[in-house]
């Protein structure tokens, strides 16, 4: 009977225990569920955004100045200029059969935000109101153009993906041509069509049209990858050990000591290796002067760093 009573407490407490447990993955479950759900509504806030900055900079500053900067935009932009079509409708047209080519061979989770964000900037190059924002100025024009449209780029990649046109059709022509990149495709489609604009507009809107092409890649290389830019530290010190201990002291930052040799005097040193950001960096140099002002001092960038006090999780939007 005790046995019983006993086994039948131990299940109680077991069950109990059981339960909580389930309750408290179950919570896990659901917080990373929460977060999940968190982070697709920022993702599709970010490709929103984004869609709506690349069809104001399409249509209100590259459209009026006759600036033909490549994708399904430039073409749609000719053609304009040739025929009086819309933009919003050479947009839908050109990404219909892209995004059917698309279904086909790779399915809908490839081509599924992509879809939206193609959808969407069609509508916006349709519901936007229509005007010349820097009048004739071509510089301002391929300046601002090129900002305004590479910072929307650069939330629509961090949001996962594209606004289709030469981006989708360069994907579609690497399973011909393996021996090429996606990139190095779009970058000789996008050319195809700015040659295209010099046979229609002439070589100087062209020429400002690459300088357009240049901000954008900058500003959307920066909003993907530079704002995460950290500095890496390499020190050669006699004075190793008392930098090191400053620099975990002072700043709070991990310090890796790594044996070394010099070929010339053959002597065996220490190599400290510090990961600290912009800011703190200017305190790696005056700890190092402290210690020892002869020290050998190497600063590097770092695009992204992974780990505690950096990134703890990748997240694209930021």
């Amino acid at each position: 009977m005790v046995e019983i009573t006993g086994q039948f407490q131990l299940m109680g407490c077991s069950f109990s225990y059981r339960k909580d447990m389930e309750r408290s993955v179950s919570g896990r479950t659901g917080g990373d569920e929460v977060t999940g759900k968190k982070r697709q509504i920022g993702e599709y806030i970010a490709i929103t955004a984004g869609t709506f900055l690349i069809a104001f900079a399409i249509k209100n500053i590259f459209d009026p100045v006759n600036m033909v900067t490549g994708g399904v935009s430039g073409a749609a932009i000719i053609l304009k200029e040739l025929w009086d079509i819309p933009l919003w409708l050479t947009n839908t047209v050109f990404n219909i059969p892209l995004f059917l080519a698309a279904f086909r061979m790779m399915g809908w989770k490839f081509i599924g935000r992509t879809l939206y964000s193609t959808a969407l900037l069609s509508a916006a190059l349709y519901i936007l109101p229509e005007f010349n924002l820097i009048k004739d100025d071509m510089i301002l024009s391929a300046l601002f153009g090129g900002l305004i449209s590479g910072l929307g780029t650069g939330l629509v990649f961090a949001g996962g993906c594209t606004t289709g046109g030469t981006d989708m059709l360069a994907v579609l022509m690497r399973g011909w041509l393996r021996h090429y990149s996606s990139a190095q495709i779009m970058q000789v489609l996008d050319w195809i069509i700015v040659a295209a604009g010099v046979c229609v507009f002439g070589i100087r809107p062209s020429l400002y049209a690459l300088l357009s092409i240049f901000c954008l890649a900058k500003v959307t290389d920066s909003l993907i990858e530079g704002m995460k830019f950290s500095k890496v530290a390499w020190i050669i010190s006699k004075q190793d050990k008392g930098i090191a201990r400053a620099v975990m002291e002072r700043l709070e930052r991990g310090v890796t000591s790594i044996g070394a040799r010099g070929m010339y005097s053959m002597e065996e040193k220490n190599l400290l290796f510090c990961v600290v950001s912009r800011k703190e960096i200017v305190e790696i140099k005056a700890i190092v002067r402290e210690f020892d002002p002869q020290a050998f001092f190497i600063v590097s960038d770092a695009r992204e760093v992974f780990g505690e006090g950096f990134i703890e999780k990748e997240n694209r939007i930021t």
